[in-house]
């Protein structure tokens, strides 16, 4: 007897509601592994980005000396020969104009950068080359923010909106304290600071990559997902995060005495009149030389590991509308960005 004769009338939509909510994106992976070692094999095969940032940051290094010579020397100056208003307007107008320019410049530079070293890198982890194979990285990434540019330019601005709809999402998760492997320091609310500033701070890079491999050219939607996606896997890629901080302070202890060493060596060497002088000034370069190479190869180790660790967990996953609606009811800056992505 068949289902009609009986009376019985499938129900279409019974089926159709069971089944899970389809995937967004549908780009495959060829590297999961989110490991130190892969993070550093990766940074190897994009060597030109991470020292083309070490060239900007040495130089912006360079010029940092020179400006506060000429600010401070300049006050000095006009204060002893003119008077001591004009030293001081000097001094404010070369710290507050000229040092906000510079640094305005500077991230927006670093920014444009990172975009295209993030655009080679998210043809690795998901293609395994770069294009087609016979363009160059610098190239590639070049013209990918070209291509891209208003997409660039809506993440530049971004990055603030996207801090603040997490830290909305943070406060309501109640095991965020149980993050911190070492027993007695759950309750130290900075290290927990720590910890969600690691996870923060590569987001909107890790939502640019996202972009890039669904390529539907709306950054808004993507930018939404991975907020979404974020959420969801918002415990694994925490405690990811708990191991870059950990990783992140070890090797920056490790540079700064690998580098003070050398500064430690040259000031005995130096003449004793002028030892106590050279010590500070040997010890000031080696702490910015520090915080060069720091910025340019062991922070963009720290970003591979967050891409790779994203795109890994959220392949083949469908977006779970529970967290959409849970992130609009925390953060009224998410409900914005879904007008844009609309």
């Amino acid at each position: 007897m068949s289902d009609q004769s009986a009376g019985f009338v499938p129900d279409p939509g019974a089926w159709t509601a069971a089944q899970p909510p389809p995937v967004r994106h549908t780009y495959g992976l060829t590297v999961r592994d989110h490991g130190l070692t892969t993070a550093v094999g990766l940074l190897m095969k994009t060597l030109p980005y991470a020292l083309a940032r070490f060239g900007i940051l040495l130089a912006y290094t360079v010029a940092c000396i020179l400006w506060i010579i000429i600010a401070f020397g300049g006050a000095a100056w006009l204060g002893t020969h003119i008077a001591q208003a004009f030293g001081v307007l000097w001094f404010v107008l070369c710290v507050v104009g000229i040092g906000w320019f510079w640094g305005t410049v500077l991230r927006y530079a670093l920014h444009l950068l990172a975009c295209g070293h993030v655009a080679v890198l998210t043809e690795l982890i998901v293609k395994g080359q770069v294009g087609n194979g016979t363009e160059s990285m610098l190239s590639y990434g070049k013209r990918t923010v070209l291509d891209r540019f208003g997409e660039v330019n809506i993440l530049f601005g971004m990055n603030m909106l996207v801090r603040g709809i997490l830290n909305s999402f943070h406060r309501t998760l109640d095991w965020i304290d149980q993050l911190i492997p070492i027993p007695g320091l759950e309750s130290l609310s900075s290290l927990l600071t720590i910890v969600l500033r690691a996870a923060t701070r590569y987001l909107d890079k890790v939502i640019l990559s996202y972009n890039l491999a669904r390529d539907d050219g709306n950054p808004w939607v993507g930018a939404r997902e991975g907020l979404v996606y974020y959420a969801q896997n918002a415990k694994p890629i925490l405690i990811t995060s708990v191991w870059i901080v950990i990783l992140e302070r070890v090797l920056t202890v490790v540079l700064w005495l690998v580098l003070l060493a050398p500064a430690a060596a040259i000031t005995v060497m130096l003449p004793a009149g002028v030892r106590q002088a050279g010590g500070i000034i040997t010890v000031l370069i080696a702490i910015l030389l520090a915080g060069t190479i720091r910025s340019a190869f062991i922070k963009p180790l720290f970003l591979i590991m967050m891409m790779v660790r994203f795109h890994a967990l959220t392949e083949n996953q469908p977006i779970n509308q529970t967290w959409d609606d849970r992130l609009a009811s925390v953060s009224d800056k998410f409900r914005t960005m879904g007008s844009g992505a609309t």
